[in-house]
């Protein structure tokens, strides 16, 4: 009995210090917590990017929804501030037990690798187009998430602006690159 009960206070202990996601913050304020309930916001539409290996479901707050089902960017308004994103990365992984078959395998999401937010405010980034940027990578091992870096592939920066350049090439649609798509 002696021995599980060491191991289980060495397992709360782990538990115990492996930091809340909410507590992540970055340069520019940007922080995990501005974004708390992501979880439950609605499906905007799911993404498959060859180029990253990665598979994503892009999600967004009742705000943004709104937007898009009044037919912003295409209307061409932008996005108000509050609206709000994230994106959900996982590596792809293929189905190929019953029922699904090995010559025609389904792709769905594997490991957890990143999740990325982007927010609308357009006092606070003014300087990025009216939007705030900010991406976690996830590490299974230690069930934490740390903001990217330099030294990730790709790199980022880890302020607020880390999205802006790319996002540049969105900028007819109000710097977001995902369409509401018809349901």
């Amino acid at each position: 009995m002696k021995g599980k009960t060491v191991v289980l206070s060495g397992l709360v202990a782990l538990a115990m210090a492996a930091p809340d996601k909410y507590t992540l913050k970055v340069p520019n304020g940007l922080a995990f917590s501005d974004f708390r309930g992501y979880e439950d916001w609605q499906v905007v539409a799911p993404s498959q990017t060859d180029a990253a290996n990665v598979m994503r479901v892009i999600l967004a707050n009742p705000v943004m929804m709104k937007a898009y089902r009044a037919g912003i960017p295409a209307n061409g308004k932008p996005f108000p501030d509050g609206s709000k994103i994230a994106k959900i990365e996982w590596k792809p992984k293929q189905l190929t037990g019953a029922p699904f078959s090995a010559k025609a395998p389904d792709t769905v999401p594997g490991p957890l690798t990143e999740v990325e937010f982007i927010e609308k405010d357009g006092k606070r980034f003014a300087d990025s187009n009216g939007w705030g940027y900010v991406a976690f990578k996830y590490d299974a091992a230690s069930d934490t998430f740390t903001p990217v870096t330099l030294a990730d592939k790709p790199p980022q920066g880890n302020d607020a602006k880390c999205g802006a350049a790319c996002h540049r090439l969105a900028a007819a649609k109000d710097y977001i690159f995902t369409d509401y798509p018809k349901r």
